[in-house]
């Protein structure tokens, strides 16, 4: 189970780019990226924010996205 005390999380949350605000883990670097690693995806905050908004956290849009630059 992640660590629900992040000792960072105002900045933290001053930083995250995600635009779902109802998320349990804004803020939970740890706990974010280990549920979307979990699910073979990548949190928003690894996106630009026009692909963040579509909520495809998937590892081949993180491809598309990055993979020719």
């Amino acid at each position: 189970m992640a660590n629900k005390n992040c000792s960072n999380m105002a900045s933290n949350l001053k930083n995250c780019t995600c635009s779902y605000d109802y998320c349990s883990r804004k803020g939970k670097c740890c706990e974010c990226l280990s549920y979307h690693w979990s699910r073979k995806e990548l949190p928003g905050c690894m996106f630009p924010p026009e692909v963040e908004r579509t909520y495809d956290r998937s590892l081949k849009r993180f491809i598309q996205v990055y993979g020719n630059k």
